[in-house]
């Protein structure tokens, strides 16, 4: 692989994530009926609209739950792919498989999300448990639908709160079922990269 091509991949692969990262978020927030007036709340709604609004017209809404974001989301990871495949020079994937293939990346991002925002908020809650700052106030209500059931299920032990023990371990089954997932759909090493980011 020459420069280029490293340079390439690493600016599809950056730009890319980031901007899929922007849209889950906005999928899950929505999801987890976080502050909308929140500024990173409207930072990734103003960031999204543009290609959101022209989805939304022909994807409706099921359930509350916001389609066109997924459809988007999966639009993005669909394109990275490609890029991706494009600078390495490597043609010939058949669609059904990129389309199977992008569906696990976004399980595995929203995986990864839930993952970072716990640690974030365990982190945040030994040095800042009464902050006010506008992400960390997101980071928790992202989060907490999934902590109810962990906190519901295990009791207080003395004000200490083990329950993000008990999800973060969920969580890593979970991401072990995915790998396992990607294996199943035929996701090579070099698949994996462009789509997984390991």
């Amino acid at each position: 692989m020459g420069p280029l091509q490293e340079i390439g991949h690493l600016i599809v692969q950056t730009l890319g994530s980031l901007y899929l990262l922007i849209v889950m978020l906005r999928f899950l927030l929505q999801l987890a009926r976080a502050d909308f007036y929140n500024p990173i709340s409207q930072f990734a709604v103003k960031a999204t609209n543009p290609l959101l609004i022209p989805i939304r017209r022909v994807v409706p809404g099921i359930f509350g739950i916001d389609m066109s974001s997924l459809v988007l989301g999966l639009i993005i990871q669909i394109l990275v792919f490609y890029l991706s495949a494009f600078i390495f020079q490597v043609g010939g994937a058949n669609p059904v498989n990129v389309l199977v293939w992008s569906l696990v990346g976004l399980l595995s991002l929203v995986a990864n999300i839930f993952f970072w925002g716990l640690l974030i908020m365990v982190i945040a809650s030994w040095v800042a448990p009464h902050s006010q700052n506008p992400a960390l106030l997101l980071v928790r209500q992202l989060v907490e639908p999934v902590m109810a059931p962990f906190r519901k299920l295990i009791p207080d032990m003395g004000g200490i709160d083990i329950s993000p023990i008990f999800a973060f371990l969920a969580l890593n089954v979970v991401q072990i079922l995915i790998r396992h997932l990607a294996a199943a759909t035929g996701m090579g090493p070099a698949v994996q990269q462009m789509i997984l980011g390991i």
